[in-house]
């Protein structure tokens, strides 16, 4: 008995109509990378697993799909070892290789390796598949594209705002309006550690926090105390959870708040400033958001981090994100080049943009012109007709065979195809074809060197 087909849960197949919206908002990010002077580079799918692991913190660890050795793996594997059920002993012993995570520790390593030909600063952008072992939900996957956009060897503040106006430029152009861009600096986040006398426990500290629109505010406290964090620590940093106001309003808080961690109080300069400029250039439909609970729990990010959430009204997660390393690079022995970085969202944008019906229609059509097939000599000059056409542009197709006419309009019915071309005996004899309008059923003879202009009324209904 035949095998029933199935897919890994957390992957999709894609329709030719749903490649057809994601190649949509792939050109538009793409565009836009081009148009801010980013240039395009490519890792491979798996990297080392020493390159990934312990870059993304414990939980980040946890979500890599690891790659068995090839070959009688477990033959190299000592019997202790093996008996021990030790998966942090055995896992290095059996997988040398992991699935990438992210794009932005590969092109980390990307830059370390090509150092000697890259021109600093470097602007480069990335769009490919990742991987992670995370539980499928609406919105989340386990393999997905990341839409990745970053600058390395320069620590303008400047680079932050080109990433803003970026953001606002690739979403305005989607019809995706109403975006809001969040904004916080993870050295925020590192004083208010250090003024709650939870420094040692940074780490522990902003990936609950990452949590509070997930969770809630109590069950992120619950998550802090059971990590260590004192309930009196937890109880200092309550200004966190009630800070309400203007931008302008939120870091005056945050001054007095920080005011006696020399780190915070950098972080505090470093958001007005981008935030300054941000005001002074101006965005297009999206705004800028100072959201001082917003913590991103990667642990590379140093300074300024972002996400972006949809308009209000769609339930989404974020469908954007990213922010300032100072050092990644040092990871692998390149010190102190200074990078900052975002991400688009992919999947979670296409599901919105299907939500709100942002998506064109002229999507939909994946073929201008179908040439109906009626025999082997009208077929063979019908092609010629479509070669022509295929060289002015226009995607143009013959049916493959001279099946009923009924079929043949039905198949080009379903495809959304909006011109149809009759070639047959008749009107090879007289030297002409005839091109039927689908969508208004009208009908108009052209000689067969007339093709051109054919092409030209197609074109106009574009």
């Amino acid at each position: 008995m035949a095998q029933k087909p199935s897919i890994p849960k957390g992957t999709r197949d894609f329709s030719p109509a749903e490649v057809a919206k994601r190649n949509y908002i792939i050109q538009n990010i793409k565009k836009h990378f081009e148009t801010f002077g980013f240039m395009p580079i490519e890792t491979p799918s798996f990297e080392n697993s020493d390159t990934l692991m312990g870059k993304y913190g414990e939980e980040g660890d946890r979500l890599i799909f690891k790659i068995l050795n090839s070959g009688d793996f477990i033959s190299k594997v000592d019997d202790v070892t093996y008996s021990s059920k030790n998966s942090a002993s055995l896992t290095p012993k059996i997988s040398e290789k992991a699935l990438r995570y992210d794009l932005t520790v590969p092109f980390a390593r990307y830059v370390v390796m090509h150092q000697n030909e890259i021109d600093f600063p470097f602007k480069r952008y990335q769009i490919q598949p990742v991987w992670r072992a995370d539980r499928p939900q609406k919105g989340r996957f386990r393999e997905f594209y990341q839409c990745d956009a970053d600058v390395v060897g320069a620590n303008s503040l400047l680079q932050e705002a080109e990433f803003v106006q970026l953001y606002d430029a690739v979403f305005t152009d989607l019809g995706l309006k109403g975006t809001t861009i969040k904004i916080n600096n993870r050295k925020i986040l590192s004083g208010i550690a250090e003024v709650i006398g939870a420094k040692h426990l940074l780490v522990d500290f902003t990936v609950a926090l990452d949590k509070l629109d997930k969770i809630g505010e109590e069950k992120v406290k619950a998550e802090m105390m059971e990590k260590g964090i004192s309930e009196n620590a937890i109880a200092k940093a309550q200004p966190l959870f009630e800070m309400t106001g203007s931008a302008s309003e939120q870091l005056e808080q945050l001054k007095t708040l920080l005011a006696n961690s020399e780190v915070g109080m950098l972080g505090v300069t470093e958001l007005e400033e981008i935030i300054s400029t941000v005001g002074m250039i101006g965005l297009q439909s999206a705004q800028l958001q100072l959201d001082v609970t917003l913590a991103r729990g990667l642990n590379y990010y140093t300074g300024a981090i972002f996400e972006v959430a949809a308009p209000e009204g769609v339930s989404m997660g974020s469908i954007g994100g990213g922010g300032r390393y100072d050092d990644l690079t040092g990871i692998f022995g390149l010190k102190d080049v200074s990078g900052v970085g975002i991400s688009f969202g992919l999947d979670r944008i296409y599901l919105v943009l299907e939500e709100l019906g942002l998506f064109p229609d002229s999507l939909d059509t994946s073929l201008d012109v179908l040439c109906l097939n009626f025999g082997k000599q009208e077929g063979l000059a019908a092609l010629k007709l479509v070669s022509s056409l295929r060289k002015l542009g226009l995607r143009a197709d013959l049916y493959p065979m001279d099946a009923k006419m009924q079929k043949q309009f039905k198949y080009a019915d379903k495809r959304g195809v909006p011109y149809v071309v009759l070639l047959g005996e008749q009107e090879l004899a007289e030297g002409n074809f005839v091109a039927k309008n689908m969508k208004t059923g009208d009908q108009k003879a052209y000689g067969l060197d007339a093709f051109a202009q054919f092409a030209e009324a197609v074109k106009s209904d574009f």
